[in-house]
C-alpha cells in the first residue's frame, strides 16, 4: 500500500525582506484531509507562508510541496491543487459573478457542461445564485466574500486555504460558510483555516500550529494542545457588593479576572479543589454558584504566544 503524501509540507522555509526575516526556517506538515487551524497573532508570518504555498512569494529558503510538488519546480500541478480565499474583497466593475467564474475556470482549462454544473452548483450553495448576473461592484460585503469562496473552489482543489474568512462578515454568512466547508472536508477535501476567532478553531480544528514571530511555537491536535495546559478554571458566582478585596492570599495570586457577577480563578490542575473551596470560605465570600472548566483554546494561545487580550 503506498503511503499518501502530505497535503501541504513546509520544509525549513524561510522569507526575509532586506533584513527583515518574515520566516525563520518553519517546518511541519499538514495531513492529507485534515481541518488544520494556522494561527498566530499579527505579524507571525502565516499568511506569508499561505503565499509561499500558493505561489504568490517565493521562499528565500526551504521547500514547500503541495501532496508531493514542489510549489517552483512542479508549480503548474501544485496550484491545481489549491485554492485559496484572501483576506482582500474582491471589486471587479466588468464582470458579473457568473462571467467571473468561468474566466476563473478557462486559467485551469476547465470548460463545458460538467464545469457549469459546478459552478450552479457553487451559486447555489453559497447563495448566490440570485446575484449570478449581478456586477462584482454592486455586491455587499458579504456577497463579494462568497464570491472568493466560488472562485477559490472553481477548480475543484484538493487544499482550500481559507485567510481570515468570517473576519467582519454577519452571522449568516458564517453560518454558510462553516456548513459548506463541513462538507467539503466530508469529502475528503484538506481545510487550511486562519482566523483570529479561536472558538471557531476550537470547534473545527482537528490540528492546530501557532506562529509567533516567524517560528512555529507548536503543533499539536487540537484534543492535545488543550488537554497540556497546566491550568483549569473555576467561576465563582457571588451576591451583588461582593468584590475581590477579601480573598485570602492563595485565591488572590489566582485571580484571573472579576466582575460584577463573580469572579474567575485560574488553578494548577494538581490543586486540589477541597482546598480551592476551603479558601473561598476562608474568604467570607458569600458564593452562589460554582463551575469549573477547562482551558479554551484563546487561553492556551495567549500562553504560548504571551499574548494579551
Amino acid at each position: 500500500m503506498s503511503i499518501k503524501p502530505p497535503a501541504v509540507s513546509f520544509q525549513q522555509v524561510q522569507k526575509h525582506y532586506g533584513d527583515l526575516p518574515a520566516l525563520n526556517g518553519v517546518t511541519f506538515d499538514v495531513r492529507p484531509g485534515c481541518f488544520f487551524g494556522l494561527l498566530g497573532p499579527n505579524g507571525a508570518g502565516k499568511s506569508t507562508l499561505i503565499n509561499c504555498m500558493s505561489g504568490l512569494v517565493r521562499p528565500t529558503g526551504g521547500q514547500v510541496s503541495v501532496q508531493g510538488h514542489d510549489v517552483i519546480k512542479d508549480y503548474r500541478q501544485a496550484r491545481r491543487l489549491v485554492g485559496v480565499v484572501p483576506q482582500e474583497l474582491i471589486a471587479d466593475p466588468f464582470f458579473s459573478i457568473r462571467e467571473l467564474l468561468k474566466i476563473q475556470s478557462g486559467y485551469f482549462s476547465l470548460r463545458g457542461a460538467a464545469q457549469t454544473r459546478w459552478i450552479d452548483y457553487l451559486l447555489d450553495r453559497l447563495a448566490l445564485k440570485d446575484k449570478a448576473d449581478a456586477l462584482t461592484h454592486e455586491l455587499s460585503g458579504g456577497m463579494k466574500r462568497r464570491v472568493l469562496i466560488a472562485m477559490a473552489l472553481v477548480h475543484k482543489p484538493q487544499v482550500v486555504v481559507l485567510d481570515e474568512p468570517t473576519a467582519g462578515v454577519d452571522v449568516d454568512l458564517r453560518k454558510t460558510l462553516w456548513e459548506f466547508t463541513k462538507s467539503l472536508h466530508r469529502q475528503g477535501h484538506t481545510i487550511i483555516l486562519t482566523t483570529h476567532y479561536l472558538e471557531e478553531a476550537e470547534a473545527l480544528c482537528e490540528d492546530v500550529a501557532i506562529m509567533k514571530g516567524g517560528e512555529l511555537k507548536t503543533l499539536e491536535s487540537t484534543e492535545t494542545l488543550l488537554s497540556r495546559h497546566n491550568y483549569r478554571y473555576l467561576r465563582v458566582k457571588t451576591g451583588q457588593g461582593h468584590g475581590t478585596e477579601s480573598l485570602v492570599d492563595p485565591l488572590q495570586s489566582r485571580l484571573a479576572d472579576q466582575d460584577g457577577n463573580g469572579f474567575l480563578l485560574r488553578l494548577e490542575k494538581d490543586l486540589a479543589l477541597n482546598d480551592v473551596l476551603a479558601w473561598v470560605a476562608q474568604s467570607g465570600v458569600s458564593v452562589q454558584g460554582i463551575t469549573s472548566r477547562d482551558a479554551t483554546l484563546e487561553e492556551v494561545f495567549l500562553d504560548l504566544t504571551g499574548e494579551t487580550k
